[in-house]
């Protein structure tokens, strides 16, 4: 798997979000520059499972960059 800049990512990196994104099912709001540590990468390509507070995320790669 890639980020939006072709870096590789790997279990266990630090990803940035680059772009504010809303947050599906839920009206909080991602902010830009929001560091997500310790990824787990998906069976889905193109996508990577992190954790914000209690809850887990979904996120797509081409909105992130490695940190």
């Amino acid at each position: 798997m890639k980020d939006s800049n072709g870096t590789v990512l790997s279990d266990g990196d630090s990803v940035q979000v680059i772009k504010d994104l809303k947050v599906k099912g839920s009206s909080s709001t991602l902010k830009r520059g929001k560091v997500f540590k310790n990824i787990r990468l998906s069976s889905k390509e193109g996508e990577i499972e992190c954790r914000d507070g209690k809850s887990t995320l979904v996120l797509k790669t081409c909105f992130l960059k490695k940190a």
